[in-house]
Order: structure tokens, then sequence, then C-alpha cells
């Protein structure tokens, strides 16, 4: 045998020895119960190791499509409003002086009436046509048209408008419609998928996502005080035409009602937490309006320099000693809140129970008290705890 064969025969042998003995190595990390080398060798079978361990977790071809299959879920129940009502033009003042109009009799210009035409979202929430949208879409509409994603338009009826959470409701008559299915938005958590579906700048049916980007956004910290709701914050892309059609979670439950955008947000966008749209919307669909609980006191949320100011101003005319709480600055007359013996000056610190540090908190718990029924509301008035029996009544219309 020559050299050079002896070498490639060694060499060989040496390569057989490694592979086998790398075989062996793995089998035996694999299954570590195994005590002896000669074990494993009488049970070894062909092994393939992946680049990458596979879990449960790791991405796969059906949940990477789990936008799509949540749209096409709630899709063909996303209806586009469009809204239309009567403007009158105003004449300028210098027009309507008696001088004018007797020179140019019946040349005098008149108020113009023109239609101011909106288009909005809304969602189909019942077979027979119930419909949930915003307050601000339909609001003093004298013709609503509702087209749902196949085409087929229906008129429709403002059954009910609730200005104070900017929830309203309309009726179609129609059956058998495709209806979303409701979520929880109390179950919802920062970081999770958001997923909205409406009729921005005209263009039907479009489908943004993003995720949960906050919870609890207050009215005032949303830019719209005179709201009563605690807003889902949300980085899904919502524009002009999207109001009213429904936030979306990753299931393709309906978690909200997409509503505010704020100009200097740089694409932040809020929704009416699904739990308050339904409660307002039955008493809409029963009652033709929605109550809410009132106290009638105006308060504020305490800082040391909010105090400060206070205890310097002469038109308060009231000393605080006490930088938290929930001040009462005024107390409306003949409202439940007077009846009930709040004076200025009260600093609020629990609600039926609960503690409160800020006007928020007094303002939630209030408003899931029912009117009518006795609420005890805890005061600190000057050094002397106390506590109030109150019985909230209906906001009063004309203070909305």
């Amino acid at each position: 045998m020559s050299k050079s064969f002896k070498q490639l025969a060694v060499s060989l042998s040496l390569l057989a020895v490694g592979t086998g003995l790398g075989v062996l190595g793995s089998q035996y990390l694999i299954n570590p119960k195994t005590t002896s080398a000669q074990d494993t060798s009488k049970k070894l079978v062909p092994v393939v190791l992946p680049s990458f361990a596979i879990s449960s977790d790791s991405p796969s071809s059906e949940n990477l499509n789990f936008i799509a299959k949540a749209v096409q879920k709630v899709g063909a129940a996303v209806v586009r409003i469009d809204a239309a009502r009567e403007v009158a033009q105003q004449v300028p003042e210098g027009f309507e002086h008696p001088l004018f109009r007797h020179f140019f009799g019946n040349e005098a210009p008149m108020p113009k009436e023109y239609v101011e035409r909106g288009t909005g979202s809304g969602f189909i929430i019942s077979s027979d046509g119930e419909l949930l949208t915003n307050a601000h879409v339909v609001e003093g509409a004298t013709q609503v048209k509702v087209t749902l994603k196949n085409g087929q338009t229906y008129d429709g009826k403002v059954v009910g408008i609730d200005d104070m959470t900017d929830v309203a409701v309309v009726k179609i008559q129609a059956n058998n419609l495709p209806t979303v299915s409701l979520g929880k938005a109390e179950t919802l958590q920062p970081g999770e998928w958001a997923i909205a579906i409406g009729n921005p700048l005209g263009l039907d049916n479009t489908v943004t996502v993003g995720i949960i980007s906050a919870l609890g956004r207050t009215s005032s910290e949303v830019g719209v005080p005179d709201k009563r709701v605690r807003f889902i914050q949300t980085d899904a892309a919502i524009n002009p035409g999207n109001s009213g059609g429904p936030l979306l979670n990753a299931s393709g439950e309906v978690v909200g009602i997409n509503t505010a955008i704020r100009a200097n947000a740089q694409g932040l966008g809020f929704a009416i937490p699904i739990e308050t749209a339904t409660r307002v919307a039955k008493q809409l669909f029963t009652k033709g309006k929605a109550e809410h609980p009132y106290l009638g006191i105006h308060m504020v949320t305490l800082t040391p320099e909010l105090v400060e100011q206070i205890n310097k101003s002469d038109e308060l005319k009231i000393k605080v000693t006490q930088d938290k709480g929930v001040l009462v600055i005024r107390v409306v007359e003949n409202s439940p809140a007077q009846q009930a013996g709040f004076k200025m000056g009260d600093i609020i610190e629990e609600v039926a129970g609960q503690p409160v540090k800020t006007s928020t908190e007094v303002q939630e718990q209030v408003e899931s008290s029912t009117i009518g029924q006795t609420l005890e509301v805890t005061i600190n008035r000057q050094g002397s705890t106390k506590i109030l029996a109150v019985r909230p009544g209906s906001f009063p219309s004309e203070a909305k």
C-alpha cells in the first residue's frame, strides 16, 4: 500500500470516528438520562436540529394575518354616515339697520341658507339596524344616509344624541344585517394592538393599525373638558371621517369608538371606551336621551401653588389650610349639593366610601352613582370631618 493511500485511509477513519462522536455527543446532550455511550449507541436515531428553536409564541403564517382576520370579522358591519344639515348664513349687522332697509327695500340682502355636508363612520350593533356613532357626526342633521360596505344605502333616523359623551345612535329599517362583536375596554393594557376602521377623508373602509398608547385620559387632557369620558389613547391613524368608527383589539372585538383627533398630538387619537358608549346607547334607544347624575358643584384639584393663589384672592374669600384634596369653589343654587348642605370651601375627601384626590375622580364616582339615590360624600370643613348625604339629580339640559 502506498504512503499516500495509507494517509487517505487514516483521514477517512478519523473523519468517521469524529462524525460518530459528534452524533453520540449530540444525542447524549438531548437525552441526559442516558448513562453511557454504549447505551446511547443502541438508541441512535437520525436527529435534525433547526437553526433556532420554534416555540408556540413564534410567528406563523396563521397568526401573522391576525389584523386581516380581525378586519374580516367586523368589516361588513362598519358603515359610512353622510349627514346633511341646513345652515343659515348671517347677514352683516349693518345691513339690518332700518335706514339701510328704507333706501334699499326688497333689494336688501336676506339671510341665505345652504346645506352643510359631512361624512363620518359608524357600526351596526344589532341585526335589525341599530347603529352607534359620534354625536358630532349627526348632530343637527336634517338628513342622514347610511352606506354599508356592499354599497347598499339606507335612510337613517337619529334616535338620540348625548353631547356629554359624544355618543349618538341611529336606526335604519333593515333586517339580517352583519353586526360587530363587542369586547372590553376595561381589560386593555398599554402596548396592545389597536385597529381602526372607518372612512377617513372620504376613503371608504380604510384600515389603520397601531397600539393602545395609554388609558384613562381625562377629557381635560384630550382638550374637550365638557365631556364626561375617560378616553383610550391610540397611535392608530385616525383622520377626519374616522369619527364614529370602531377601535378593535387583536381579536376583532370593538373596544371603543374613535372620536377625537388633536392636531398638535403628532398622530395620537382618542376613543370612547365601549362600556361607556353602550351604557349611553341603551338609554338613548329606550328614552331618547341619556341622564347623567348631577350634584351642582364647581370644584378644583388642590396643589400647593393653587392654595397660595386662593389664599391671596379677594374674590373667593376663603382660606385653605391643606394642599391636597378637591376644593368646592361654588355651589349651584337650588342644586342637590345645596340641599345636602355643601358649602364653598369644603374639601372633598371621599365619595361613596372611595378616597378621591382629583376632581376627575369625584366626577367619575358621581357618574357611576344612581340618580335619586343617596350618595355619601365625606368632606373636611375648616378642619372638621363631615359626611353629607346627597341625592344626585339629572344633569340640567340647559347646563350642558
